[in-house]
């Protein structure tokens, strides 16, 4: 049977908490989604939701899928109610999906205390449900919520569960890991008995894991490994409690660890430019640390790792970084070796292969600065203007010459909080004097240096502050600890990063801000 990549991003990672999508950002995702290839979407439950009641009435006009078939998710009819009588299955119609997942009840503890209901009247809604939509030209999934703990329960009643859904033309039955309870072994275990006990192909079976136990991914591999043909996931893990298996590391590890080819050719490069767009679609930063698609999935720090790689880099990376759209980073800090900061120049567009002398001056200076709190890791362009100043042909240091600068804060007699600032300074022979006022001492300081530079400077109208954040170095306490600064910056089309450490916030906060502006204009001047 062919393997089935099923997305349920919309539906079951939309119960992460603070996370909430808009009918338009949902219309969004799936577009993405449907960019990475998967072959179903669960685009939410009609009918019980009207958002979601509303995203399949715009996706009907609006989405024009290349690769999934969108899916509506609902229920099994109610216990004592005729399946075509029942609002909730007349939802799922009217959604007017190809196709439609099911929640069935597959422990027979939550059966009788959830549901109140008998053993025999869960099997006939399951049954009954099934075939009314096979009926209407649909295809449906049945999720057995539940699978694992009550096959645990009561194995001989879940197994029945399974075995009815799929009787009555359910196209594959999910195992579902509802709690996250189970460990690889456990789900092992449970597919081998139940595919024994039954005769079920075990193509025919699904998995769903919740990540409970940090086992979500594992535990889907190990369904593969036994036979399943099905998984699901959701985007970056999004999802209740610890959230649900991350389906970007689930295909991945499919296809390039076991060799299935579960996505259409060229759709798993888009895998990180999916991943970052729809965590800012859910206003979720990116987490650098996630495997295949995180910016740190692929850096290396100590310069062991940078001299073997530089050789080969497959030696200390355990895919090609370019097959799921990522790169390879090199972090320079204070483990860092020659190579490292040969490797890291060099994917900057800067070969210090050549200048022997400048690449000891410059692995010298990074120890040297990363000792007293300086960290270049997170700050390419600070680590870019100090390799540059090193270089035979390096251009002047900075575009101005400080001469001082002063920075008041007010608070007036009507609680308004004003900070003032006044930098001096010379600029192509000139000497400029400015002032401005902020929302604090860091805003009104970058103003003021803005101004000074604005006539001489005029591109630096497109740079703006995009991020700014203060990290208390380890070992430093109270009000005088040593602080670094990192500030981001974005203009004409790009973004970058820069550092500054100090005793005195402003203090690091204008180094950080000097190197924003230098580095932004000499890449304006490229």
């Amino acid at each position: 049977m062919t393997f089935q990549v099923y997305d349920t991003t919309l539906r079951d990672g939309a119960q992460r908490e603070g996370l909430t999508y808009s009918v338009v950002d949902k219309l969004a995702v799936a577009r993405l989604l449907d960019d990475l290839g998967v072959g179903f979407i669960e685009g939410g439950w009609p009918g019980a939701v009207p958002k979601d009641t509303e995203f399949f009435r715009r996706a009907r006009t609006e989405l024009e899928l290349r690769h999934a078939v969108l899916v509506a998710f609902g229920a099994t009819r109610k216990a004592g109610l005729a399946v075509e009588d029942d609002p909730q299955v007349r939802g799922l119609l009217d959604a007017e999906t190809p196709a439609v997942a099911l929640v069935a009840k597959a422990d027979l503890r939550h059966v009788e205390r959830a549901l109140r209901t008998t053993a025999e009247e869960n099997l006939a809604m399951i049954r009954d449900t099934v075939a009314y939509l096979v009926a209407q030209g649909r295809r449906v999934f049945v999720d057995g919520e539940h699978f694992y703990d009550g096959y645990r329960y009561d194995p001989a009643y879940t197994a029945v569960v399974a075995e009815t859904a799929l009787a009555a033309g359910a196209e594959r039955f999910v195992l579902c890991d509802t709690n996250g309870g189970m460990l690889p072994s456990q789900v092992t275990a449970a597919i081998t008995d139940l595919t024994a006990r039954t005769g079920i192909a075990p193509e025919r079976l699904g998995m769903h894991a919740q990540n409970d136990t940090a086992c979500a991914v594992a535990n889907t591999i190990a369904a593969v490994e036994a036979g399943v043909r099905h998984v699901q996931g959701t985007a970056n893990g999004y999802g209740e409690r610890p959230g649900n298996a991350d389906l970007f590391a689930i295909v991945a590890n499919l296809q390039l660890k076991l060799g299935m080819p579960v996505l259409p050719e060229g759709c798993m490069e888009q895998m990180v430019r999916v991943s970052h767009a729809i965590a800012e679609i859910a206003n979720i930063a990116p987490d650098t640390h996630q495997a295949y698609v995180g910016a740190a999935a692929f850096a290396h720090k100590a310069g062991l790792h940078a001299s073997a790689i530089k050789v080969d880099p497959l030696l200390y990376n355990h895919v090609d970084p370019s097959v799921v759209g990522n790169d390879m980073r090199i972090l320079v800090t204070e483990m860092a070796g020659r190579a490292s900061v040969e490797l890291k120049s060099r994917e900057l567009g800067l070969d210090l292969a050549g200048h022997p002398d400048a690449l000891s001056k410059v692995t010298s200076r990074i120890k040297e600065l990363e000792a007293g709190g300086w960290s270049f890791e997170a700050a390419d362009a600070s680590f870019e203007l100090l390799v540059r100043s090193e270089l035979p042909d390096a251009a002047p240091a900075r575009p101005f010459a400080l001469e001082s600068y002063r920075v008041l804060v007010e608070h007036r007699e009507d609680g308004a909080v004003v900070s003032e600032a006044t930098v001096k300074i010379r600029v192509r022979g000139e000497r400029v004097i400015a002032t401005a006022e902020g929302n604090g001492p860091v805003n009104a300081l970058d103003e003021a240096l803005r101004v000074a530079l604005a006539r001489h400077y005029p591109e630096l109208r497109e740079f703006e502050l995009a991020d700014y954040k203060v990290r208390i170095l380890e070992g430093s306490h109270g009000t005088g600890a040593v602080t670094r600064v990192l500030v981001e910056t974005a203009g004409a089309g790009r973004d970058w990063t820069t550092v500054g450490v100090h005793p005195n916030v402003v203090e690091a906060s204008w180094h950080a801000l000097v190197d924003a502006l230098t580095y932004g204009l000499d890449r304006a001047r490229v």
